[in-house]
Parts: structure tokens; sequence; C-alpha cells
């Protein structure tokens, strides 16, 4: 018999894919659909889990109990990002002017999420995920949302998502929305402007801290990708698996994890500390400021860069008090402070090293699951790249692409 599970389902569509078809060569859009399409699953996995491609489509979940709601936020408005940035370093690339090239950046990006039980079944030989909120997260994708908002760059939740996921709507900025579908009846939910969260990302003011501005680096390399890095360093359910010892209570006052959230962190020792972040980009860096009793005000920022399936952490810190500042010049007081450097740095390592193996032990678990998503994502960047090869003569192919990558 056949057990139901319980998902978030997510389905990231092209807009304007259809009309772009039409209008455009076969060979070459077929080739900037494959690249998109990659940008996009690098943004999805390994949190979200691959079901399949669906033409201009990717069919993705995440078991209900694995993934939070500003988690669910976080890895949309990344992929979203990460789409944008693409399609204008694409169309900054290339010289071309066929219809292909010119009119990339037309497409745009939307997202259907839908929460609710599902069941694992087998069709020639591959397994599909079936059952009528499978069917109701792919009605989704034919709505109103574009012609009544004038939007092609957005998510649409469904109420049961917002529940699940304990996502507060208004406090996001959400509005809300409903759609009516034959022999389903309303669906009632809410849109996530990503259009507007796009235009803010580029619009904000930059916290980043550097290497060289900070007191100390810790560096390690994670091996998996930044997605899955980025949950266990920052929610607190995957933080809890490697410092058991730490208790972290948050608040959000946009209704998320993300710039003006704040921690309450209690540590084993009965001392305790608070952090508000101050930049948040999911799955790049976060810069975060800690109110410890005793040193003050530390920044501290997070960078995860991606290196051959592995990601490349960078941990800053810096001490921000003017007071601690004055005792790390003073000669005689400095080597106490380095101690204490040296003490918070061998913490870190010692966290890193718990989130390595944590993921180590995921990673092995899904091992079957995750080969195949990679082979997925290989075959869409060899598709790419043809884009690239066949204009090597007449196209600079933008930072990242896969002919970029090899020349």
């Amino acid at each position: 018999m056949l057990q139901p599970e319980r998902a978030c389902f997510v389905i990231a569509d092209i807009s304007g894919y259809t009309s772009y078809l039409v209008g455009t060569e076969l060979d070459h859009a077929q080739d900037v659909l494959a690249d998109l399409l990659e940008v996009v699953i690098g943004r999805f996995q390994p949190v979200l889990r691959l079901a399949k491609l669906e033409g201009d489509a990717v069919f993705t979940y995440a078991p209900e109990a694995d993934v939070d709601g500003s988690m669910v936020l976080d890895i949309l408005e990344s992929a979203y990002f990460a789409f944008q940035r693409r399609v204008q370093s694409i169309k900054r690339g290339t010289t071309c002017q066929c219809n292909a090239c010119v009119l990339i950046p037309r497409l745009n990006l939307k997202f259907c999420v839908h929460d609710g039980s599902f069941v694992r079944q087998r069709i020639a030989g591959q397994e599909e995920l079936a059952g009528r909120d499978v069917i109701l997260v792919h009605r989704l994708l034919k709505n109103s949302v574009a012609e009544t908002r004038g939007l092609q760059g957005y998510a649409l939740l469904t109420a049961a998502t917002v529940e699940a996921m304990k996502i507060d709507p208004a406090a996001v900025g959400m509005s809300p929305h409903s759609e009516t579908y034959d022999h389903i009846g309303e669906v009632k939910g809410y849109v996530h402007n990503l259009e507007a969260r796009w235009r803010d990302a580029q619009a904000s003011k930059r916290e980043f801290m550097k290497a060289e501005d900070a007191d100390f680096t810790v560096y390690a390399t994670i091996p998996a990708p930044a997605p899955l890095v980025w949950e266990y360093l920052t929610t607190p359910e995957r933080f809890n698996q490697v410092s058991p010892d730490i208790v972290r209570h948050e608040e959000h006052s946009q209704g998320r994890r993300g710039v003006g959230s704040s921690t309450h962190c209690m540590h084993g020792d009965g001392s305790a500390h608070m952090e508000e972040i101050l930049e948040w980009r999911p799955f790049e860096d976060f810069t975060y400021l800690m109110k410890d009793p005793e040193m003050g005000q530390i920044r501290d920022t997070v960078e995860l860069t991606p290196t051959d399936g592995a990601t490349h952490l960078r941990y800053s810190v810096r001490m921000e008090s003017p007071e601690v500042r004055e005792m790390m010049a003073d000669p005689e007081r400095a080597s106490a402070l380095e101690d204490v450097g040296k003490q918070y740095a061998a913490l870190l390592e010692q966290w890193f090293a718990g989130i390595s193996a944590a993921i180590g032990r995921e990673m092995a678990e899904r091992r079957e699951e995750l080969e195949a998503t990679e082979r997925t994502r290989k075959q869409l960047a060899d598709t790419a790249a043809h884009y690239w090869q066949s204009r090597d003569d007449w196209v600079q192919a933008p930072a990242g692409s896969p002919s970029a990558s090899t020349s």
C-alpha cells in the first residue's frame, strides 16, 4: 500500500517562454532555456529535491519537516535573483542580433508553491509524485497574477503553504490572491512580488565586511552545495543539530529571517548574547552584529563561495566597540584579547567540523538522489554550452557561463 507523505512543492516556471519560443530560432532558444534552468536548479538543490523537468519548468519538493518558511523564501528569492543576474549577464555578453538573443530580457521567472500530501509511484521505471496536491500545484501555473497585477516575476503561495510553513504573509509583504479551478474549487493564497524584492536588493546598502577589514578570519571548505550549507548555518533546526548546547530564540520583525531579525542565544554555561542581522543575501553571504556582555558589539560576516561541488566558507570577525578597540591598541592588553580571538576561532573551527560531519552524513544518505540531480544539471550545462561555443567568434561569454569557465 502506498504511504502518503507531506511536502512543500515548488514549481519554477520561466514566464514568457512560449512567446519567446515562437519568435526565435529553436536551437538557440533551447540552449538559453537549458542555461536558465540550470541556474535555477543550482539555487534549489539539495534543499529542494528535483522531481522532474517539465519543459520550461522545474518541479521540486522538500519533505515538510525538513524546511521552514524563511528558508523557502530564501530559496525563492535566491533563485530569482540568480535568474535575473544571469539574464543580464547574457544580455551584456552577446552582440548577436538574432531574436533568441535580443528577446532574452523579456523572459522572467515565477514560482508556484503548495504544501500538501503525495504518494510515490513508479511509471515506466521512473519515480513520480502523485496525488491531489501535486495536481493542484501544477494547476496554479495557470493563474491571473500577470493580468490582474502586472507581474511576471512572482511567487504564488497557497494559504496551506503559509500556514504549514508558519509564514506571516502581511509581515513579509505578500498580497492576498485567489484562483478557482474546475474539480478543485477556490484556492486561496498570497502573491510575493519578486520584481520588487529584486529592485530592493539592488538598491540596498551593503554591510558586507571584507577579510582584510576583520580582526581575524576562519576558513573552511564544506563538501556540499551552498544552499545546504546556508541552511545549517542559519536555521534553528539545523543549527541545533550541530550546536546542541546553544538554544536560539529568533525574533522576526518582518516575518522571516533577514535584515532586522534578531536572535537570542543561550549557552549551556549560562551565558547569553544577542545577534542582529545587518545584511542577508541567501546562499551568498550574511552579516550580523553580535552584542556580547563582555566584548561589546562584534561584527561578523559569513561568505559562501561554491567551488567544485563544495562550498568555501569565510567567517570574518571584527570588534566594533570603541573601548575594545582601544584595548586592542594597548600592547599590554592586546595579548589577552588575542587569546580571546584564538578561543573564538577554535570554537568556529569546531562548529564548522560539526557542520561538515552532519552534512556528510546527510549527503551519503541521499547519494543516489543527489547524483541523479547532478546528472540533470550536467546535461543542461552541456546543452547551454552549445549557445556559447557556437558563437565564440562574435560573442563574449559572461563570467560563469560554460564556455567562460573552460576558456
